[in-house]
């Protein structure tokens, strides 16, 4: 091990400088904002990089978003070795306020031991993660690999979950490797048991046909606004606990906690301002649904006039957590809305999206080979997380190889900050974690003889 992990230390510095290339490809995936040739490229220098380490077929498939996948396949000399599906996305986030940025959001700036950029973590760190591992083994890989980097994850439309039913046989794998997402934090190593699935929808509430003067008719006139945020103040209690009729709000978590101290400063909450719930942070976020108001759509303080409003709008994110199909908390959420909407208002609700939870198994021979492989690389156990966000592809490969083990890990990490301006990746996970795909290559082969 100890030369495996010299030979990770000395790719570090290639690694940088390939980070820096894929930081620079500006590969957000909705031509709106940037170029359709940014993503085009990236997904070019994927495919280059990979079929230089061995997977020789390595091409890209359209899917049906029209986004470009990169797959691709390469066999060791055993005979009877498992198959490894190794798994990352190429496509990042639009960086937001680029004034809010401390360095150039496409340019990988080295800041206090960090690697700062857009995609630096979330999901090009992982992009290079997996060719550190590749190359540190050399051609002493001892399993078969499949791979896929898919190039619209972050958009969300479906792509890569549309194609993977379609072409099964393409991407069957005994164990898959999901590496987006990563450890409670850096040098704490964890693999991702759990994912929240999701709910958005648009609540829509109407009272009057058009503005009213509030002088002349304000009092007795119903006023939309206020219906709304009498209805949305109901979905949570004094506590901050979510509050909708018929979901269990009373369950814990029962692996690795994430500390109230470490959970303020991740999230930058503000001094006096308290927590929400009366669960665990680890409940609220992984045992719990969990009620988000993304927007309003009512009248902006600038420009509003004295006058009462006849309709007003919200966008809600429900999260839910395993257990809880999106058809059941979709159904309460806007039974509840409407029961709770006063003075007989008129109220639509208009579903977005909706995602199902995931949960992982954890008592096969590809979990027991990643523990190993973490604690060797780590020096400290493997602990299980959960994940607040979804990731809906992760129930693809659930439902399309139900005996496959899926495994999620990465180089992400919160102070990585993904999503956010001032993404950043600590290369110490980038090589930590590159030392454990490798090892967990050779543990789960021979686990596998």
């Amino acid at each position: 091990m100890d030369d495996l992990r010299q030979r990770i230390t000395d790719l570090m510095p290639k690694a940088h400088d390939e980070l820096a290339e894929l930081v620079a490809l500006r590969s957000v995936a909705d031509p709106r904002q940037y170029p359709a040739e940014e993503c085009e490229r990236t997904a070019q220098w994927v495919l280059e990089r990979f079929a230089g380490i061995g997977f020789s077929d390595a091409r890209l498939e359209q899917t049906a978003d029209g986004s470009m996948a990169v797959v691709g396949s390469r066999k060791c000399s055993r005979a009877d070795a498992p198959t490894v599906l190794l798994y990352a996305h190429y496509d990042v986030q639009p960086p937001l306020d680029d004034a809010a940025w401390r360095t150039p959001p496409f340019q990988l700036t080295e800041v206090d031991g960090r690697w700062h950029g857009r995609g630096a973590a979330d999901c090009k760190g992982n992009i290079v993660m997996h060719l550190a591992a590749l190359r540190a083994l050399g051609e002493d890989v001892p399993v078969d690999l499949k791979l896929v980097v898919e190039g619209s994850e972050e958009q969300g439309t479906g792509g890569l979950e549309a194609f993977v039913p379609e072409h099964a046989d393409l991407l069957r794998a005994d164990a898959i490797l999901v590496c987006d997402t990563g450890n409670a934090a850096v040098g704490h190593p964890a693999a991702t048991v759990s994912l929240r699935g999701m709910v958005n929808l648009v609540v829509t509430v109407e009272a009057l046909s058009s503005e009213i003067h509030s002088g002349m008719f304000g009092g007795p006139a119903p006023d939309a606004l206020a219906a709304l945020v009498a209805m949305l103040s109901t979905l949570r209690d004094a506590k901050g606990n979510t509050t909708i009729t018929g979901l269990d709000n009373t369950r814990t978590w029962s692996g690795a906690p994430y500390p109230t101290d470490q959970f303020t400063a991740d999230a930058g909450v503000l001094a006096g301002v308290s927590l929400l719930g009366d669960g665990s942070v680890s409940d609220m976020l992984w045992a719990r649904p969990a009620l988000t108001i993304l927007g309003i759509d009512c009248p902006p303080v600038v420009g509003s006039a004295a006058a009462v409003v006849p309709k007003a709008a919200a966008r809600l994110n429900l999260r839910i957590p395993p257990g809880l199909s999106p058809e059941t908390a979709q159904r309460a959420l806007i039974e509840h809305l409407k029961a709770a909407a006063p003075w007989g208002v008129h109220v639509t609700a208009d579903v977005e999206a909706a995602g199902a939870p995931f949960e992982a198994a954890t008592d096969g021979p590809a979990y027991g080979a990643m523990a190993r492989a973490m604690q060797e690389a780590y020096g400290r156990p493997m602990t299980s997380l959960g994940q607040g966000g979804s990731i809906p592809l992760c129930n693809v490969f659930e439902e399309t190889y139900p005996d496959a083990e899926l495994i999620l890990i990465g180089v992400e990490e919160p102070l990585a900050l993904i999503h956010a301006p001032n993404e950043s990746v600590d290369p110490t996970e980038i090589e930590a974690m590159a030392l454990t795909e490798a090892l967990f290559l050779r543990h789960y082969a021979a686990m596998s003889s």
